[in-house]
């Protein structure tokens, strides 16, 4: 089949590698076109030559077209696999650090909190100068695939203001699923699910085997399991309180709610340290550090390991290999999509993208209406799709009365500093992050005018100076690494791009 697909942000090596992998497992796409495209030159010629030898080992004539220009990438592209970091893990820093000085302590803060809203300020520009390259330069009607958090912020402006048709991506829904499934002592195709929420608070409203309601199950199934009770404390919290699961990990879930991260003497009862991504401060930047740094130093054994092979065993559960296929070949797929929600959840906006189950075949992506959600679980979403779309319009109009009060109205934020608290700490980030804030030109030189001017008069609220957090664990060197199996293999597969 003749098509091209571009990847943005390829430096990302397992992120890259795993949708290359996904798609060339497909027989009818073993001709289709490939091409590169990252700011990073060194990483983005890594990543080449690991999935060329991928490739050329699987007897295969594609040729990838690696370039940092990004439009030459674009050109010709039905398809566009949106992976970047912006700003990098410099940014990240940032995102966690400076709230840690005001008493925020995140775990990811990639999606909504103090760090997924600058995150989106950052990347929402970014985003909409990729949707002007794809509407100039790819195939019409080009297909934008987002996977870049926070990714109902980003597909938000790319739907709203892009001018491309775009889908926001995540495996939240299908790794609860998973955990349910085990949970209930049931494979997971043994279990019928039915989601509907917003993309990290989406909740699992249907829950069934052969036909049987097993909603009820749930909660006495994770309580009975000492490992489940341990780690997913946030969770089950939420479950009793409002009755339903949520898709998201523990430590996702602890930053987007009021309740759980609130004061800092306690958040150790509501999170694990068995592994990042169940509450450990600043987890996701940890072990993004690792990844990054091991990839560098262990690339070479990269090279010498056995390539991929492209057969059904090595597909992934990532939507975008099924979602192309189905489009293409028009075998039917069923799976949860970010999308604008226009009706498909009547009690949430129309105006805000919605994560719920959607069906693709060779006509198209079709979006079924999904109904109510639970009165308390469209409470939770409804509070930070306001803090998504205060953020959305601040970022595309450079408005920094509206980021102050999208950081106002996140629930986390709110529930730890007062309003001048917030004020002084959205003036700390617009200077820290300046390099990646174009559109806040005026508005960071009055921030730092007002930082320097409180310095010298004394003014300026005190914080936390050099405060880490309450829960934090040191980044393992390469060396450390090297010793550990497990680290290794998650520090593999953790960073999705630059």
């Amino acid at each position: 089949m003749g098509f091209k697909v571009a990847f943005i942000g390829a430096g990302g090596v397992a992120f890259t590698r795993t949708i290359l992998t996904d798609l060339l497992c497909v027989p009818a796409f073993r001709d289709m076109e490939v091409s590169f495209t990252d700011i990073d030159p060194d990483n983005l010629a890594r990543v080449t030559a690991l999935c060329q030898r991928d490739i050329e080992a699987n007897g295969l004539s594609i040729r990838i077209h690696s370039t940092t220009d990004r439009r030459e990438a674009l050109r010709g592209a039905r398809y566009v696999v949106n992976a970047v970091r912006v700003g990098g893990l410099q940014a990240f820093e940032k995102d966690i650090e400076v709230p840690l000085r005001y008493g925020i302590d995140q775990c990811v803060g990639d999606t909504l909190c103090a760090g997924g809203i600058f995150y989106g300020q950052r990347g929402i520009p970014v985003v909409l100068d990729f949707c002007r390259d794809i509407r100039e330069v790819a195939e019409p009607d080009c297909l934008l695939l987002n996977y870049s958090n926070p990714n109902a912020m980003l597909t938000w402006a790319c739907i709203k203001y892009g001018g491309v048709r775009t889908l926001g991506l995540c495996h939240g829904v299908q790794g609860g699923h998973h955990q349910i499934a085990g949970a209930l002592g049931l494979k997971k195709e043994q279990v019928d699910i039915v989601c509907a929420g917003i993309n990290h608070q989406t909740w699992y409203v249907k829950v069934a085997h052969e036909g049987q309601d097993l909603t009820g199950r749930i909660l006495p199934a994770y309580e009975a399991d000492e490992t489940l009770r341990r780690q997913e404390k946030v969770r089950i919290d939420m479950l009793k309180r409002f009755g339903y699961y949520s898709t998201e990990s523990n430590g996702h879930l602890s930053e987007y709610v009021p309740w759980y991260r609130k004061r800092l003497d306690e958040i150790g009862q509501w999170i694990s340290l068995d592994s990042w991504i169940l509450g450990e401060t600043g987890g996701y930047l940890r072990v993004c550090r690792e990844s990054q740094d091991w990839f560098r130093t262990d690339f070479p054994n990269w090279m010498e390991a056995p390539p991929k092979s492209y057969t059904p065993e090595t597909r992934s559960e990532e939507h975008g290999s099924w979602i192309i296929e189905a489009l293409e070949t028009g075998r039917m797929y069923r799976g949860h999509f970010n999308v604008m929600n226009r009706g498909c959840i009547p009690n949430l906006p129309d105006e805000c993208v919605v994560e719920v189950p959607c069906f693709v075949d060779r006509n198209g992506i079709a979006v079924p209406k999904v109904g109510d959600l639970p009165l308390g679980c469209a409470a939770v979403c409804s509070a930070s799709i306001w803090v998504q779309r205060l953020s959305v319009e601040a970022a595309v109009a450079g408005d920094d009365v509206l980021l102050r009060q999208a950081m106002m109205m996140d629930p986390l934020v709110g529930a730890v500093c007062n309003p001048p608290e917030i004020w002084q700490l959205v003036d700390e980030m617009l200077v820290a992050e300046a390099p990646w804030l174009p559109q806040y030109g005026p508005a960071i030189e009055a921030a730092r005018a007002r930082l320097e001017k409180g310095r010298a008069d004394g003014t300026l609220i005190p914080v936390r100076e050099g405060f880490q957090g309450s829960n934090r664990l040191p980044v393992r060197t390469p060396e450390e690494l090297a010793r550990d199996r497990k680290g290794r293999a998650l520090a593999g597969k953790t960073e999705k791009g630059r």
